[in-house]
């Protein structure tokens, strides 16, 4: 590390904006304060949650151009026109599977010999991620599940999460809430399914095993929540193994449909390997017996496991359906045989004061002691996709994709 290390705090480029940061403007004090030698600059930003004045209030330098910062810092990917050659940058980049809308993302990067710190891929030795936005992931598209489900019932409508100014205010309307006996399947055992249980909990909506859910007939709305073993199988028809699931993922099956006959609504918390089989196809939602009316993916993987998650959706439009009979997208709430799809792919920025505050604490306590130091533990090397420009060993089967193959 330089004997004096900048940090530089980005504003967000991404299109539709994102008001989220990764340091507010106590954690940016904070750092300075805590790390010997570390000054952080933050480019000034009028979207931002935390406004300019919050941070210049605290003594904090707001600058605009930040070429003289050895890391810049943002959240969601880098607008291409704005990478600055040769800069070590963290953020969710979004590469690393092969999305393919993010490709001349990752050329760019390679071709400024920039170096590219994954959030995603920031984990411990045992392979746990180390910082997230996902339980804020989870809380917002719990609600907007719950959203759809006041509209798609015409019970009535529920403030968007991004005109309330915080989660108290939210809480204070989830205890208005009241639903029908409706049955909610959640995939996924992290914070984002945490997060979405959390709601689902303040609304009282009781969680009931998988045997009761899959059989039983309630006249109040339940839960249920599936680990992988719960929705996939393996092929060779021994015993899941977690290894042999993180490692073999190609090597499983979907076990998921008996919980489309059940579920009427899906919120889908899980983490997704490409390789992974999905949960269901678009011929298995045109079945007589499929009966999932709405579909709140968080996870939002395009392609994806789930087949009506064709686009992502925004926070100002967050809703469409699909049409399995057509394939094709049509206006939410259109009425049977569509299935109405929540895919925000920032629900955080619904959030952002209170998504930016929890993430920039992680960030301070479990990553940048490791980035100010030799890293011993191998969290900032695991979590580099690119060093001056070339593929780290770890992502070399990027290689294709790099070079403007899997378009």
């Amino acid at each position: 590390m330089p004997k004096h290390y900048r940090i530089g705090i980005l504003r967000e480029t991404k299109t539709p904006p994102d008001r989220r940061v990764a340091l507010t403007p106590a954690q940016v004090v904070e750092v300075i304060n805590k790390f010997e030698n570390v000054d952080v600059k933050v480019q000034p930003s009028e979207l931002r949650c935390y406004k300019d004045e919050e941070y210049v209030s605290l003594g904090v330098n707001l600058q605009d151009d930040l070429s003289d910062c050895d890391l810049l810092i943002g959240v969601k990917e880098t607008k291409i026109e704005s990478i600055i050659p040769g800069k070590a940058y963290m953020e969710f980049a979004h590469v690393a599977k092969k999305q393919p809308h993010n490709q001349k993302l990752l050329q760019a990067f390679a071709a400024n010999r920039n170096t590219v710190i994954d959030y995603e891929y920031l984990t411990d030795s045992h392979g746990v991620r180390l910082v997230a936005f996902g339980h804020w992931a989870g809380v917002v598209g719990a609600y907007n599940a719950l959203r759809a489900v006041y509209l798609k019932y015409e019970l009535g409508q529920l403030p968007p999460a991004h005109t309330l100014h915080d989660y108290d205010e939210l809480k204070g309307i989830l205890k208005t809430i009241k639903l029908l006996p409706l049955k909610f399947v959640i995939t996924g055992g992290g914070r984002v399914a945490g997060g979405a249980m959390e709601v689902l909990g303040q609304v009282g909506i009781s969680e009931v095993s998988h045997d009761e859910f899959l059989t039983k007939k309630f006249d109040y709305p339940v839960f249920t929540r599936l680990d992988p073993w719960h929705y996939a199988k393996r092929k060779d028809g021994k015993p899941f193994e977690w290894d042999y699931w993180v490692s073999h993922p190609a090597e499983h099956q979907s076990i998921f449909l008996p919980y489309t006959h059940a579920a009427d609504v899906f919120v889908a918390c899980h983490y997704w390997d490409y390789r992974a089989p999905h949960f269901f196809t678009v011929n298995d939602m045109v079945h007589p017996d499929f009966r999932i009316s709405i579909i709140a993916d968080v996870s939002c993987d395009i392609p994806g496991p789930i087949p009506s998650t064709i686009k992502a959706s925004t926070i100002a439009d967050p809703f469409f359906d699909f049409n399995p009979i057509t394939g094709n997208e049509e206006p939410a709430f259109s009425g049977a045989p569509n299935v109405t799809v929540m895919s925000i792919n920032n629900l955080p920025g619904e959030l952002p004061r209170n998504a930016s505050e929890f993430f920039g604490r992680l960030l301070i306590d479990k990553v940048l002691p490791h980035l100010f130091s030799n890293d011993s533990e191998g969290v900032i090397e695991r979590a580099t996709i690119l060093k001056d420009g070339k593929l780290t060993p770890r992502y070399s089967y990027l290689q294709d994709y790099l070079e403007g193959q899997n378009t």
